[in-house]
């Protein structure tokens, strides 16, 4: 009988994993007895997870705009577990504004955490994954990247950036054993979606009257596509970008 594929001892880096879709995956992973590393700079949050996940779980505390301190930040987590096999680049900011009330600071500090970071710690990382010759890469996407939403700007312009990433970084890293993939989640039913929707009616009846499935998706989808993304179910999948979102990116 073949041997299924295990993942056992593989070491992941989840960013933004203390709570809602980062939340998700991390559970997934460790449910599957993947050591996760959460990355993120709420430490209340971070020690939440850390209760919840126990011994497969390990927290570092860092905020992944401070450019400066991403290398340091991933040599000790090399150090400390000798490999890194998955890195899921979650963590984001949004700012929902009126285009012409967006100033360049504000756009700036959107694209310095959801794109600049993002290129800065996948970099770092890959210098890990490298002398191994295996490794992936998921990056989290948005429906922002696959259709125009007003007063998202700045957040539009780092998914689509995210997602041009992806196949760039597929294109160069792959033959070396490295692959990389993105999903591009719908309207997911967390804690900051549900409020934005519940307090404005008219955007929550487009969304819903453009899903075709009718209703949000869970974090758990999410995280289901994120781990098929990190196993050798995907080991022939790269450079791919999956909206998981009920068909909402080709409603109508």
């Amino acid at each position: 009988m073949n041997k299924q594929p295990t993942t056992e001892a593989k070491i992941a880096v989840v960013t933004g994993g203390g709570s809602g879709l980062g939340y998700a995956i991390v559970e997934k992973f460790v449910r599957n007895n993947i050591h996760t590393v959460i990355i993120g700079r709420d430490e209340e949050k971070l020690r939440r997870a850390k209760e919840a996940f126990g011994d497969m779980c390990t927290c570092f505390s860092f905020d992944l705009s401070n450019l400066d301190g991403i290398p340091g930040l991933v040599k000790e987590i090399a150090a400390e577990f000798g490999r890194i096999d998955i890195l899921v680049n979650n963590a984001g900011i949004n700012m929902k504004k009126p285009f012409v009330e967006v100033t360049d600071d504000d756009f700036q500090k959107v694209m310095q955490t959801n794109v600049t970071a993002v290129f800065a710690l996948s970099r770092e990382i890959v210098k890990v994954m490298l002398p191994q010759q295996s490794g992936c890469i998921i990056n989290i996407s948005s429906m922002a990247a696959q259709y125009g939403i007003p007063k998202v700007i700045a957040y539009t312009a780092a998914k689509s950036a995210i997602e041009g990433m992806t196949r760039a970084m597929a294109v160069e890293l792959s033959p070396m054993g490295i692959r990389i993939n993105c999903i591009a989640p719908g309207f997911i039913a967390t804690d900051m979606s549900a409020k934005a929707l519940d307090n404005d009616p008219e955007r929550k009846n487009k969304v819903m009257s453009r899903t075709p499935m009718g209703k949000l998706g869970t974090p758990a989808d999410v995280a289901e596509a994120v781990f098929f993304y990190a196993t050798d179910a995907a080991k022939y999948v790269t450079g791919t970008i999956l909206p998981i979102d009920g068909g909402n990116s080709i409603g109508f």
